[in-house]
């Protein structure tokens, strides 16, 4: 499938952990233990919410069809910017081919979305799938992906307003469409989804065996767990990371996502809930 990972806190270098971390997101790209396939070269993003920019504002987009282990201009890009909430995606392709409109993330005005995983049956459930989006939205959708489809959904189902409501009625349509064309599992599959200010993320499958997803663990307590580790100064107190995979061996400092769960990162802090249970 994919390997994600997204950023939301104080402004961060993101090559601190999209490049220098030791399980970081482009090592994950070419070697990823915990993944459905152990490399993921067929593309990537990254996108990002400029520092100190106005509520409402559109993130920033670099997409590749090369692998990310290889690509200068990511290197770079992650370099030279400084962003309080980033997110990126390294792709390993099924059936849709490997082309920039299908690399995530996806974004639609001040909205980002990821997704790991895939919509089984695809190719019988797309067409009610894809007429189901509002009409407007219908032009914005530029790739062929079952990813792009999924959040032009939830926008149609009330992302604005409800972030976690909507993904819940997107994959509740996806599951009710699949039953009818008898796919036994459609939904499979990790989600991120932020407006700028905020960071909310999904793990659930139809068949309860959903892609690994872990989260850190807040700051602070990393620093009294290991206060000879000079690199947690290069965090902020509220820095949190969700991600595919732990970005580093130390024990306790990423903790799993339960399976159908959701969790919220706001201003507010950290909260946990149920998604979708039985």
């Amino acid at each position: 499938m994919c390997r994600w990972l997204a950023y939301i806190g104080e402004p961060l270098r993101p090559s601190t952990i999209v490049l220098d971390a030791k399980h970081s997101i482009v090592a994950q790209s070419l070697d990823s233990p915990l993944g459905a396939e152990t490399v993921n070269g067929d593309g990537f993003g990254f996108g990002w919410y400029p520092t100190d920019a106005a509520a409402g504002t559109a993130p920033a987009f670099f997409h590749s069809i090369e692998p990310a282990w290889n690509d200068v201009n990511l290197r770079e890009i992650t370099r030279a910017i400084e962003s309080p909430l980033f997110f990126t995606h390294v792709r390993a392709a099924t059936t849709p081919p490997v082309q920039q409109t299908n690399c995530h993330p996806f974004r639609h005005d001040n909205w980002m979305f990821m997704h790991n995983g895939a919509i089984a049956g695809w190719r019988e459930l797309r067409r009610d799938l894809t007429l189901a989006i509002d009409p407007s939205l219908y032009p914005t959708v530029l790739g062929t992906t079952d990813s792009e489809v999924v959040f032009h959904l939830a926008l149609t189902l009330g992302l604005r307003d409800d972030p976690l409501g909507a993904l819940g009625r997107d994959i509740r349509m996806v599951e009710s469409v699949g039953e009818a064309k008898n796919v036994r599992f459609p939904w499979q599959g990790t989600v991120a989804v932020s407006d700028g200010t905020s960071l909310w993320a999904v793990r659930y499958s139809t068949q309860g065996r959903t892609r690994s997803l872990f989260h850190s663990v807040d700051i602070p307590t990393l620093r009294q767990m290991y206060p000879d580790q000079e690199r947690l100064a290069t965090f902020g107190d509220t820095a949190k990371v969700v991600v595919s995979e732990p970005l580093n061996d130390l024990p306790g400092a990423f903790l799993e996502v339960p399976e159908s769960s959701a969790l919220t990162i706001d201003p507010d802090g950290y909260r946990h809930q149920p998604f979708l249970a039985a």
